[in-house]
């Protein structure tokens, strides 16, 4: 890729729905939270400081042997839909991309690989893999993490740990997430027991762009939300074994009971989505998510046959607000992105 716009041609390998429980998990994803030692936070930086932190963290970065594989983009020098592009994508925060003052990431081709420099810390490492992968996502990082700091030296207490903006990312900076697809869960009504479960383990669910996000087409970020006091293999196994593997299971004896109890009602859901995604002339963003939540649900009950999981990962992706303005190559008011995106899909699935 030599530019942005490039990448709405191309699924990200993460997306494939090859990894393990991707009927459920979409994606594993680990952030690591570093700050460089002895500059001052981001946050408190002023303009030079954050510029003169920007090519320390670059020019060390391109000495290491992850340079072969990245592609540094400075956000302040990319138009507002393309950043808005690389949010949708999950490559960065929403907090970077909406963000002011030198900043900039540095992604793998492959967009597995994201160095997110002067975001709420000097660099958040995230690496994301398809579905349930969190201990080879783990290992990813982990390697990733000993590159940098052969080359820089991280804010440490031996006492607290990874000294971080943000206190809850104290300890191990590490935040452990995967994105499940939950819609027998919210068809069933025991979605609010997840929600309850969750909170009472200490795990924190969110919508499709994590923090502040409401969930969209029965997608939900589950991450933990504390970093202090425990290892890294300690967190990551109990989210695996307490949380993601018995959610996983939940949502499975749901889709059996939708399918045995209520075959009826469930096929003409999934059937009903395919009619108004192939007729529609106007579909909002959260409308067209909805639908293509329950088309994924048909494909992985097998009640769909024609429409593929890389077709429905690329409409998914493609027709949010950001890839969908970049196809048109033009901005578009809400009621033109809404005729745009059921247009696109027509033809896609025609």
């Amino acid at each position: 890729m030599t530019n942005i716009s490039d990448i709405y041609d191309h699924t990200a390998d993460w997306m494939d729905g090859s990894g393990p429980m991707s009927d459920i998990v979409v994606s594993s994803r680990i952030r690591l939270a570093r700050n460089i030692a002895g500059f001052v936070f981001f946050s408190h930086a002023d303009p030079d400081q954050q510029k003169e932190l920007l090519e320390h963290i670059r020019s060390k970065v391109m000495e290491t042997e992850l340079q072969e594989s990245l592609w540094y983009i400075t956000m302040d020098e990319t138009p507002d839909l393309e950043r808005l592009m690389l949010a949708e994508r999950h490559l960065i925060s929403r907090r970077l991309a909406e963000g002011s003052g030198p900043r900039a990431v540095a992604l793998s081709h492959d967009e597995s690989l994201a160095l997110m420099i002067n975001e709420e810390d000097h660099i958040r490492v995230q690496v994301l893999s398809s579905g349930q992968q969190l201990e080879e996502t783990y290992e990813n990082i982990n390697r990733v993490d000993n590159i940098l700091e052969n080359k820089m030296e991280f804010s440490f207490s031996p006492k607290y740990g990874y000294l971080t903006a943000c206190p809850t990312n104290v300890g191990t900076g590490i935040r452990v997430s995967v994105m499940l697809h939950l819609p027998a869960l919210k068809m069933t009504g025991q979605i609010d027991k997840v929600f309850r479960s969750a909170k009472e383990m200490h795990l924190a669910i969110r919508g499709l762009y994590g923090e502040g996000t409401e969930p969209i087409g029965d997608f939900y970020q589950l991450s933990n939300q504390t970093t202090l006091g425990k290892s890294e293999e300690q967190l990551i196994n109990e989210l695996i074994t307490q949380a993601v593997e018995p959610m996983v299971e939940y949502e499975r004896r749901a889709r059996e009971k939708l399918l045995k109890e209520r075959t009826v009602a469930l096929d003409d859901k999934i059937f009903r989505a395919i009619g108004v995604l192939t007729n529609a002339r106007l579909i909002s963003s959260e409308e067209a998510s909805y639908m293509l939540s329950m088309i994924r649900l048909g494909i992985h009950l097998d009640r769909i046959h024609d429409i593929t999981l890389k077709t429905l990962n690329e409409l998914f992706l493609l027709t949010q607000p950001g890839h969908l303005q970049n196809i048109c190559q033009k901005e578009l008011e809400p009621h033109e992105r809404d005729e745009a995106r059921a247009q696109f899909i027509r033809q896609h699935l025609n």
